[in-house]
């Protein structure tokens, strides 16, 4: 099930599934989230491309207990908590997610997740987290953003220079970037720490930017799966790593979220072109 938009501003949509963003577009313009034409819509499986809701881990679980991988909250259905009509003319939906039998399988049993989507001329997104537990309440989270770009090779991304970032590419050493725009020429797999900064995306050959900008996050991740990991995924036309990239806002590994009993914290994450 899933929520089509039409304003005479924007075009957009969100599936139920893992309250799952898969397409917003000013009127007039190119889509600007990459969504994959072999995306499997399968009530088990992760869609591909959009923003994937990150929670309550990133990457594999690593506490040693089983899990999946990114968490359960992008693969298990939310329910619609408020939708309405701004006076702006932007169309805003909020979705939540309390635990169900899979969280609480996976030890997670005192939450509630709150996804507020505004589709307007600007992408806004929101992820809350209540801890309803009596202890404190450790994850990481991430709006783990597929955009769509014209090639790859072409597009740079400012905004992390001078960061210090772990390369799951390169046994997760340590790096720090340089003081230049990141260009991408090879599998990429970035997580920026201790950055609040707003990212730019320089597409040339479609003549546009994309800004996201962000608060309630110390962490951006840049991803492209490049030539060879593009084709163990079962879920992307081979070629189609060359059309996306992913900028995430998130907290991760050190920068992940410690929350005490009874508070809540907001992430958000906020898309235009430019």
């Amino acid at each position: 099930m899933r929520a089509i938009v039409f304003t005479p501003a924007v075009e957009g949509e969100v599936y139920l599934h893992g309250a799952h963003v898969t397409r917003w577009a000013p009127r007039g313009q190119r889509p600007v989230l990459f969504l994959s034409s072999k995306s499997l819509f399968a009530p088990d499986k992760a869609i591909r491309g959009g923003v994937p809701v990150i929670f309550p881990w990133f990457g594999p679980r690593s506490d040693s207990k089983p899990g999946p991988m990114h968490g359960f909250a992008r693969t298990v259905p939310w329910t619609v908590e408020e939708t309405r009509l701004r006076d702006d003319g932007a169309v805003e939906i909020a979705l939540a997610l309390a635990p169900d039998g899979t969280a609480r399988d996976l030890g997670f049993t005192d939450f509630h997740l709150r996804l507020r989507v505004i589709f307007g001329a600007v992408l806004e997104m929101e992820l809350e987290t209540r801890n309803q537990a009596p202890a404190p309440l450790v994850y990481e989270e991430a709006l783990h953003t597929y955009f769509a770009i014209s090639d790859i090779r072409q597009v740079a991304v400012s905004g992390l220079e001078n960061t210090a970032y772990i390369d799951k590419t390169d046994g997760f050493l340590q790096k720090v970037q340089g003081a230049t725009p990141l260009r991408i020429a090879k599998e990429t797999d970035q997580v920026h720490l201790s950055t609040t900064a707003a990212c730019v995306i320089h597409d040339p050959e479609w003549s546009r930017r994309i800004i996201v900008e962000k608060s309630g996050s110390n962490t951006t991740v840049v991803w492209n799966p490049w030539i060879e990991k593009a084709k163990t995924l079962t879920d992307m036309a081979p070629d189609e790593w060359q059309r996306m990239i992913c900028v995430e806002t998130a907290n991760a590994s050190r920068d992940a979220v410690h929350l005490a009993p009874g508070a809540t914290h907001k992430m958000r994450a906020s898309i235009r072109l430019a």
